[in-house]
């Protein structure tokens, strides 16, 4: 099993990732302060749950713990103000108090979701993230939980840190190829904002990754897991460099919003972002090659690159202003210098950003 902290002081907590470990997850819970004299409350969706929801209630039942359970459907829509709703009454026909805990059992959109109802029930009880998705390992470390607005991605959150991230590998060898290299684009995302080896390492080990070879998977996850840990412990809420997260974010969230958080997974929309970011990084004086390096990265991880004509270049602009990132009339990018570095640019010229729109669908 490999094991990695989140630095919070007293609110510190550990990732861990191997295999087997949603059968020793009881062992794990009381390691960690999940009490039994309150209920604790699963929610996942209805994609995960025909695979570990019944093993995982009985586990937890033979060893004391008082479970209910809640599924959602699958897909961004379930991460809205009305399925919020449901689950807050799910919790309180549960019978949960202020000592039970949430158990995110999926992929982001649950733990993002369940983290928020975790955050916001009874002003705030435990919750912890059990990721199923090679994309979860990013949004299940850090404590940013939220559900969507109609206009904008992420809108209505808090930070509320787990009281562990509980990863068992194990669950994503049932993962399908596109949701696999979707996963991979955050993976790659941290090497691109903070470690150039790391990034060189995905690239040279894509097969492997999409293969789902466990060793080379396992370390992949480490060190995606290592870096945003690193990041978030020296800045939990965002007042400086946790944005450096967000690299492919501002383009990405707004392929999602005028697709209809549909069309593209997650970790595509922030890929094509991503590509944008590597050209907009050229057009601010970034190294020459940035782009054509960055797009090698991310096709070898079969990842779309291009934006599809139909996504119109005013609406995405249009969506982009609703970005948290857009602030005082300025558009905030993060941006790269070079593969493994990337800074936050807040005064991105809005003519600068409309001409990388038109040359991401041109593919240039």
């Amino acid at each position: 099993m490999r094991q990695l902290t989140v630095q919070l002081g007293e609110r510190s907590y550990p990732i861990l990732i191997g295999s087997g470990l949603l059968a020793q997850a009881p062992s794990f819970f009381e390691q960690y302060g999940l009490t039994k004299k309150s209920p604790l409350m699963i929610i996942t969706d209805e994609n995960v749950a025909p695979k570990y929801l019944p093993a995982l209630e009985q586990t937890l039942r033979a060893a004391g713990y008082a479970v209910v359970s809640a599924v959602v459907p699958a897909g961004e829509t379930s991460k809205s103000l009305a399925v919020y709703q449901d689950m807050m009454t799910a919790a309180i026909e549960g019978k949960l108090d202020r000592s039970s805990a949430i158990l995110a059992l999926g992929g982001g959109v649950v733990g993002d979701l369940a983290g928020f109802v975790a955050a916001t029930y009874m002003r705030g009880i435990k919750f912890v993230q059990i990721p199923t998705t090679i994309l979860a390992h990013d949004s299940s470390v850090g404590g940013k939980v939220a559900v969507n607005h109609p206009l904008a991605k992420n809108m209505i959150g808090a930070f509320h840190q787990p009281e562990l991230v509980l990863y068992d590998v194990d669950t994503l060898q049932s993962l399908p190829p596109r949701d696999v290299s979707a996963g991979l684009s955050e993976m790659l995302k941290h090497g691109l904002i903070r470690d150039e080896a790391f990034a060189h390492w995905c690239e040279e080990h894509a097969e492997a990754l999409l293969a789902l070879d466990p060793d080379t998977l396992g370390y992949g996850l480490e060190r995606g897991c290592g870096i945003k840990a690193e990041i978030v412990s020296n800045d939990e809420r965002e007042n400086g460099e946790r944005a450096l997260l967000n690299l492919g974010h501002t383009i990405g969230h707004a392929i999602e919003a005028i697709a209809g958080y549909g069309e593209f997974l997650h970790g595509e929309a922030i890929s094509i972002g991503m590509a944008g970011s590597a050209l907009l990084g050229e057009k601010l004086g970034a190294a020459a090659g940035l782009y054509d390096d960055t797009v090698r990265m991310l096709r070898s991880l079969r990842l779309p690159v291009t934006l599809p004509a139909h996504l119109g270049t005013d609406a995405l602009m249009a969506a982009m202003m609703h970005d948290k990132k857009f602030r005082e009339g300025h558009m905030v990018f993060i941006v790269p210098d070079r593969i493994g570095a990337a800074r936050i640019v807040k005064d991105v010229p809005v003519t600068v950003v409309r001409e990388v729109i038109e040359l991401l669908r041109k593919g240039e």
